[in-house]
């Protein structure tokens, strides 16, 4: 618990910036439509901007850039380097905080996904190497649950905010709430590493072994609800919150027990057995009551970051997390381009009266084919071995 209270500052850090990001996750979908596809519930020319062109170049960008953050934080320190995103996240919420008239959408649109390249992947890799750096080997998946129980719970009150806010205040207090995040790490958060430990750090060799991360799916869920059961943006953010609160509950009380117990790696396994489930069951959903039943499988499915975060961690030294870290968030990056090539055109074709045959939730389920073979990937792993840990504990100390 000592230790813990000294990631305090980053737990805030974290908060405000999850909540500024996810407080406006209901409403960009409606906002979007109004300015690509007015009047209309089904739109490929939205899906295939959002979720495909945007993922792309995001994708792309984050894959070159969040190892290099890393890689950098290891050398100058993670709040010099923590400061970057969280600072350049402010800018597109502005815009619409501003306006969302059709032009301040497009420059919305150009400017986000230039500073999500920086941003998306980034922040979380950065919170993730100060854990590492303040939390010894075997309690790191409980801290690292913990970290994602409070963005859970930025979650929750991010999306509450946005049920009870109009679209138009909503974008406002996101971005209050973004330049607070950056005014708060500046002011209050302390450095996790000397200065003499960063720069003697040598190169990474070898990257740490990975399994795929789960494809996006908050997009192309979102476009499906809207078309099949005609959601918005309250009923986005209903169902987000439900989800976020079974996951902070899971992140912060079932997470630290269950790790003792049995191990990341088959919590790994489990979660992503669990969202298979979800996107089969989601995926043939009869009635608009289907997607809140199926939020019940979110109580293991959110515990999968965590958990291949922590098997990750114990991969490196103490002076390689952020190269670690970042290198998980690269691969996370180029699943972002690869997956929206495949479902994008699908969620398009099978909302569309073209459908070679009516299955509107065949790009959902396609998804979870993709997390069952994450989950067959995932039985493979197997833990650092004790004596291993030593000898590279004990050649670090040399």
């Amino acid at each position: 618990m000592e230790k813990l209270s000294g990631l305090s500052h980053l737990f805030v850090t974290v908060f405000l910036s999850t909540f500024a990001n996810f407080t406006v996750i209901p409403a960009i979908t409606d906002v979007t439509m109004l300015a690509v596809c007015p009047g209309q519930d089904e739109c490929s020319l939205a899906i295939y901007l959002t979720a495909n062109v945007i993922m792309q170049i995001i994708g792309m960008g984050a894959m070159i850039i969040t190892p290099v953050i890393g890689n950098l934080s290891d050398q100058y320190g993670r709040k010099a380097l923590l400061t970057l995103p969280i600072t350049l996240a402010i800018i597109p919420l502005v815009i619409l905080a501003y306006s969302m008239e059709t032009n301040f959408f497009y420059a919305y649109f150009v400017i986000r996904t230039l500073t999500a390249m920086v941003c998306d992947g980034s922040t979380n890799c950065l919170a993730l190497a100060y854990v590492a750096d303040k939390i010894p080997d075997g309690e790191r998946a409980p801290a690292f649950g913990i970290l994602a129980g409070v963005g859970s719970a930025a979650f929750v009150c991010g999306t509450l905010a946005t049920r009870f806010l109009s679209t138009a205040s909503t974008f406002k207090v996101a971005a209050f709430m973004s330049m607070l995040a950056a005014v708060y790490v500046r002011v209050f958060l302390e450095e996790s590493i000397p200065n003499e430990v960063g720069i003697r750090q040598p190169i990474l060799k070898e990257a740490p072994n990975a399994t795929k991360e789960d494809a996006d799916l908050e997009k192309t869920t979102q476009y499906f609800l809207k078309a099949r059961f005609h959601f918005n943006k309250n009923q986005y953010a209903d169902l987000m919150l439900i989800v976020a609160v079974a996951g902070t509950i899971s992140q912060l009380i079932f997470m630290p027990i269950l790790v003792p117990v049995i191990g990341e790696e088959k919590l790994l396994s489990i979660g992503l057995l669990m969202g298979f489930t979800n996107m089969f069951v989601s995926s043939i959903a009869w009635s608009n009551w289907v997607p809140y039943a199926t939020t019940v499988f979110s109580i293991f499915t959110v515990c999968v970051q965590p958990s291949l975060r922590s098997i990750v961690s114990k991969q490196v030294g103490p002076i390689e997390q952020g190269k670690a870290q970042g290198c998980i968030s690269g691969i996370s990056s180029f699943a972002t381009i690869i997956s929206p090539l495949i479902f994008s055109p699908l969620t398009a074709l099978f909302l569309s009266e073209e459908a070679p045959f009516h299955f509107p939730g065949f790009s959902i389920m396609c998804i979870g084919f993709a997390m069952m073979i994450a989950f067959i990937q995932s039985i493979m792993i197997r833990g650092v071995p004790s004596s291993h840990k030593a000898e590279r504990n004990h050649s670090i100390e040399a």
